[in-house]
C-alpha cells in the first residue's frame, strides 16, 4: 500500500520543498520510492508554479538532494488524498489545522503532525523559515530535515 505524505510551510519554496526532496532522496537511497507518494504544499499562495527558492536548490546540491517541485497552495482536498501532512513550524500548523477544521470532524482525513516531531538529533520544535537569512539558516534547515525525515522513515516503515 503506498503511503501519501504532504509536507507543508508558508510559501512553499523553503522548507516543504526541502522536506520533500530529503524525502525522496532518502526513499531512493534505500529502494523504497514505489511505496511512497511525497509532495509538498503552502499555506500561502504567493510563490505558486515557482520551483524552490535558488538558495535552498544550493545548499540542498551541496548535499547530493534534488528538489523537483513547483510551488502550490494547500487545498481542502489535500486532507482526503493523504495520510499525513507534515507542517514545518507552529503557524502552519495552526493553519493547517485550521483549514481541516472546515471538513468537519472525519476519521478519513490526513494526520497533520509538526515536522520536528520525528527528530531523533535535535530538539528544535519548529524548522526556522531561512528565507530572510543567510545561507548558514538553510543548512541548519538541511540539518534538521535530514534527520526529521530519518525519523519519519523509520516510524512508517516500522508500522
Amino acid at each position: 500500500m503506498t503511503q501519501k505524505l504532504l509536507f507543508v510551510c508558508l510559501g512553499n519554496i523553503c522548507r516543504s520543498p526541502a522536506a520533500e526532496g530529503v524525502f525522496l532522496h532518502l526513499l531512493e537511497a534505500r529502494g523504497l520510492s514505489n511505496q511512497f507518494l511525497v509532495d509538498s504544499a503552502g499555506t500561502g499562495g504567493w510563490h505558486v508554479g515557482n520551483p524552490a527558492d535558488r538558495r535552498m536548490r544550493a545548499a540542498a546540491e551541496r548535499r547530493g538532494i534534488h528538489l523537483p517541485s513547483r510551488a502550490r497552495q494547500i487545498e481542502l482536498a489535500d486532507f482526503g488524498n493523504f495520510d499525513r501532512i507534515l507542517t514545518m513550524d507552529d503557524d502552519n500548523l495552526q493553519a493547517v489545522r485550521s483549514l481541516a477544521g472546515e471538513l468537519g470532524a472525519r476519521s478519513d482525513l490526513a494526520l497533520v503532525e509538526p515536522m520536528t516531531s520525528h527528530c531523533r538529533r535535535f530538539s528544535d520544535k519548529e524548522v526556522p523559515d531561512p528565507y530572510y537569512g543567510g545561507e548558514q539558516g538553510f543548512e541548519h534547515v538541511l540539518d534538521l530535515l535530514e534527520d526529521a525525515c530519518s525519523g519519519l522513515l523509520e516510524t512508517l516503515t516500522r508500522d
